[in-house]
This record gives structure tokens, C-alpha cells and sequence, in this order.
């Protein structure tokens, strides 16, 4: 009687299983989910980025703006400017001096502060595509009317 009753166990959590996975299977679907069509739209903006700026990744590009619009920042700063963490704002910032784009210098009165700027090479690179930067935006919102757009704005905004 005890194998029996193991079997019909067995074949009830089975059942119970399947059912369940059906069950979320309908309620769920991967495709309505904000997050992956935040996640779609992102990859179909990224593409647009990396065709017409291809010479810095977004991050790069939101650093070096930054800069250019501020003129200098400590790294922690830029990183919070731009919603990036310590340890990633680091790699974005030693990739940019490598490339000669900013600069750093330590400050006097801290001299693990570290100030970024612009360097003349850096302000031409963002001269340059600053045109490409809008035409990004532009064509991500190509499929929104006007209206759409602003409402668009609001509402990410308002989740931000």
C-alpha cells in the first residue's frame, strides 16, 4: 500500500506541477513585462547609439558631456552626475584618460580627490558628435508623435 500511495503522490505533484506552470504561464507573459520592453527599447537605442557615435559607449559619452558642460569634477561628482557607481565610473574615467580625452589631477588639500577635465582633444571629440547625439534621441522617437513624445518624458521621468 505504501508504493501505491508513493505513485499516486507522485503522479499528484506532477499533475500539480504542470498545472501550476500553466497557470503561470498564462498570467505571465515574458512580453508584457515593463521590464523587458524597457529592455527592448534600450537594445534598439544602444544600436542607433553605437551606429551613429561609434567611437565611445553611452557611459563614455554621458562622462565626457558632463565634463564639457562643467568644465572639471571630482570622479565621485561625475559619477553621480551621470548615475554611475564608484566602481564603474573608475573604468569609464580610465578608459576616457587613456584615450586622452580627460584629464585628472589631484587636489592639494585631498590628494585622493581626484578632479576631471576636458581635454582639447575630448571638447573637439564632443563638438563633433554633439549633432550625432541629437539625431540618437531623434530617431529613438521617431515612431512617437509630439504629443506621444512629451508624454513619453513625463512618464519616465515620473519613474525615475
Amino acid at each position: 500500500m505504501n508504493k501505491v500511495f508513493h505513485a499516486i503522490t507522485e503522479k499528484q505533484q506532477d499533475a500539480d506541477a504542470t498545472t501550476m506552470a500553466a497557470d503561470i504561464t498564462s498570467d505571465y507573459q515574458l512580453e508584457d513585462q515593463v521590464g523587458f520592453i524597457l529592455r527592448c527599447v534600450n537594445q534598439r537605442h544602444l544600436s542607433i547609439f553605437s551606429r551613429l557615435i561609434p567611437d565611445l559607449t553611452p557611459t563614455q559619452f554621458s562622462a565626457l558631456t558632463k565634463l564639457c558642460e562643467n568644465g572639471q569634477a571630482s570622479q565621485n561628482e561625475l559619477g553621480r552626475m551621470i548615475a554611475i557607481d564608484a566602481a564603474t565610473i573608475k573604468g569609464v574615467v580610465d578608459r576616457l584618460k587613456l584615450r586622452g580625452l580627460i584629464s585628472s589631477e589631484s587636489q592639494p588639500s585631498d590628494l585622493r580627490r581626484l578632479i576631471l577635465k576636458p581635454t582639447a582633444k575630448g571638447r573637439q571629440l564632443f563638438d563633433q558628435i554633439r549633432v550625432a547625439a541629437l539625431a540618437v534621441s531623434e530617431e529613438t522617437l521617431k515612431p512617437l508623435s509630439d504629443k506621444e513624445r512629451h508624454l513619453f518624458f513625463r512618464l519616465l521621468m515620473k519613474l525615475r
